[in-house]
Formats: structure tokens, C-alpha cells, sequence
């Protein structure tokens, strides 16, 4: 009986640790150290071996490529007498991660810039990759992976799975430069929330304080909070970026209500509240509708048999209730007294709206 109650009352535990923890969040899931953060990666360039699927010849940007890379070849020909049907201009993407050193490969992104109809089964030919400065950081070259296709008849009908004129090559870049970013010896670190929150950001400085035993964090605004290196760290910068990155913080959320009224999709946030409000719910549904019928004139008449529609308009009106929601109803219990009501999510995103106008909707309504 003891042994049953103790493990009665360690699962309690358990479960009440998890409850305290399902809300929190790493540090580096929520922010990041500035200066540590990937480059976008940019660069022109051709794909060849395509099955008549390559641009226009009237594409002459597509066609002066060519012939300029066939004379740097030593293959002089007129740009007017190329045909490029299987060849098509892309810009090349990529993103350059944070310490990336010289012989890092990275996966690269391949789009058409021309009027190409599909990518499929081509071959990037040698593209440098520039960073803002304009400097090369990588070069990038491969056969290019669609995942869709295209095909069409002749007589005009066709089909399209996904997108073929986008294409990628997994690892298909290889650095040759490295982007700088020094942290040895750095007397302070910066570190930036992903979401500003000047609440956060306070809970955040006091948990690494605690952390490195010394006041050494503090919020100097709701986005940033900085760092002293402790002593002890001077020598070991990665080792407190570690430690710092591993803190339980719980973020405060802030009380927002997203809605996509194309989809009709409603996020609501969990500090949503609202004020005591009353609600009405009713629908008016009008129906027309038309049947024919046949009209037979008398025996032995000169009358002729006609249709006549006959029109039937129907009119239902939905039984509207007034419902109230008490004050400081939380975000589980507005979702249950709407769905009460019969509130379809086209109907609770104009009741939110509704709600929103009135004044007792304590939460930011964004509509996307």
C-alpha cells in the first residue's frame, strides 16, 4: 500500500513538472547572439540539357549569356544564330550559415528567370554565389532536382504537378570564402529575442544572472539584452554562449487574434480575454426556386399546350438567441459558449469582429 501511494505521489510530481515546463522554451529557440546568423547568397547562371523545354530564342538575355560563355570557351559564335530551347537562365539562392568554413557544402535553390517551361532533368553550369559586398562565397553547379513535371498535348491541353521551373540542388555549393565573425575575445555579447517583449526580455536577463551567479544581464530594451563575459568566461566565449542557450525562459505571449478570412481559419492566443458581452446568433436563409408546369387547353379548343414556370420563394428565419459571456472568460471558454450557439468558424470570425468593435475584446486582432 505504501509503495502504491509513493508512486501515486511521484507521478503527481511528474505530472505537475510537466505542467510547469509546458510553456517554457530554450533561449535559443526564442532569440539568437548578435552577429551569428546566416547571409543570403545570390548569383546568375544557365541550365543546359533540357528536353526543348529552355527559353524563347527571343529570350536575349538567355541567348547572350550563352554566346559569352562559349567565347570564354574559345568558341566565337553570333548570338543571333543561337538557339536555346534547351537552355534555360536561373537565379541560383543559397544561404551561408554563421562560421562556415572553406569546403562547406550548402544546398542551393534554382529558379527561372526567362520563359522556360520546366527545369527538369538540367544541369547548373559552374554559378558564383555573391554576398551583399559583392564578394564570391561559394560556387554552386549540378544536376537540378524539380520534384514536378509538365507536360502538354497538341492539341493545347496540359497538366502540372508543382512548380518545374523551380528547382534544387542538395549540396550543391561549395564554399570558397569565409564570412567573418569573431567572438574570441569579446568583452560583451548582444543577444537579440526573435520576438520583441520587454517582459521576456526582463525574465530572460534575470535567468542568466542567476545562471552565471553575478549580475552580469541586463534588458536594455524589449529586444535586446546584454551580456557581460564573466572572468571566467574570457578564455571560453563558446562555453557561456552554451550555457546562456540552454536556459528554460517562459516567453510572455502577447493577446492576439490571427484570422485568415479566405480559409476562415481563427489562431487565438492564450491571454485572450474579454469583458462581459452579449451575444445574438441568428441566420435568414431565402429560397427560390422554380418548377414548370403544363398547361393543356379544353377539348376540341383552338388553345395550344404551353409550360408555365411557377416561381416559390421560401423564406426561414434561424431561432436568434441572446447569449452572455461572462468577464474575464478565458480563451477555452469563449471557443465553448460560441460553439454553444452553433457558431460555424465563418460565423465566430464576424462575432470576433463583432466582439472587437464593441470594446470587449482584450486582444490584438489582426485579419491576414
Amino acid at each position: 500500500m505504501k509503495r502504491c501511494l509513493w508512486t501515486a505521489v511521484v507521478f503527481g510530481c511528474l505530472i505537475v513538472c510537466a505542467a510547469s515546463k509546458a510553456h517554457s522554451a530554450r533561449i535559443k529557440d526564442v532569440a539568437r547572439f548578435m552577429g551569428v546568423r546566416p547571409n543570403a547568397l545570390v548569383g546568375y547562371g544557365l541550365v543546359i540539357g533540357l528536353n526543348g523545354t529552355g527559353d524563347n530564342n527571343k529570350t536575349q538575355f538567355t541567348t547572350s549569356t550563352l554566346a559569352n560563355f562559349l567565347d570564354r570557351m574559345g568558341i566565337h559564335v553570333d548570338p543571333d544564330t543561337v538557339k536555346v530551347k534547351n537552355v534555360a537562365a536561373v537565379m541560383v539562392t543559397a544561404k551561408l550559415p554563421p562560421f562556415a568554413r572553406i569546403g562547406t557544402k550548402l544546398d542551393v535553390q534554382v529558379s527561372s528567370i526567362g520563359d522556360a517551361k520546366s527545369l527538369e532533368g538540367g544541369t547548373l553550369l559552374m554559378t558564383t554565389l555573391q554576398g551583399p559586398d559583392g564578394q564570391v562565397y561559394a560556387v554552386a553547379q549540378g544536376p537540378v532536382s524539380t520534384g514536378g513535371f509538365s507536360a502538354s498535348g497538341a492539341s493545347g491541353s496540359s497538366i502540372q504537378k508543382n512548380h518545374p521551373t523551380v528547382g534544387f540542388i542538395s549540396q550543391g555549393a561549395v564554399v570558397e570564402q569565409e564570412f567573418p565573425v569573431q567572438i574570441d575575445g569579446l568583452d560583451r555579447l548582444d543577444l537579440v529575442l526573435n520576438t520583441p517583449d520587454f517582459t521576456t526580455a526582463d525574465q530572460a536577463a534575470r535567468k542568466i544572472n542567476l545562471a552565471l551567479g553575478g549580475h552580469y544581464a541586463k534588458a536594455v530594451d524589449g529586444t535586446t539584452i546584454q551580456v557581460e563575459v564573466p572572468p571566467s568566461y574570457r578564455s571560453d566565449i563558446v562555453g557561456l554562449i552554451s550555457q546562456v542557450e540552454a536556459l528554460d525562459i517562459s516567453p510572455d505571449i502577447p493577446a492576439k487574434v490571427i484570422i485568415n478570412e479566405r480559409t476562415g481559419t481563427i489562431v487565438l492566443g492564450e491571454n485572450v480575454r474579454i469583458s462581459p458581452v452579449a451575444i445574438a446568433h441568428g441566420n435568414l436563409t431565402v429560397q427560390i426556386s422554380e418548377q414548370p408546369a403544363v398547361s393543356q387547353p379544353l377539348p376540341f379548343s383552338q388553345g395550344r399546350t404551353v409550360i408555365t414556370p411557377q416561381s416559390s420563394v421560401q423564406v426561414q428565419e434561424g431561432k436568434g438567441t441572446i447569449n452572455v459571456v461572462g468577464g474575464g472568460a478565458t480563451i477555452g471558454e469563449v471557443i465553448k459558449g460560441l460553439n454553444a450557439i452553433g457558431a460555424t468558424p465563418r460565423d465566430i470570425i464576424t462575432i470576433l469582429q463583432a466582439i472587437k468593435a464593441a470594446g470587449a475584446l482584450h486582444a490584438e486582432l489582426e485579419i491576414i
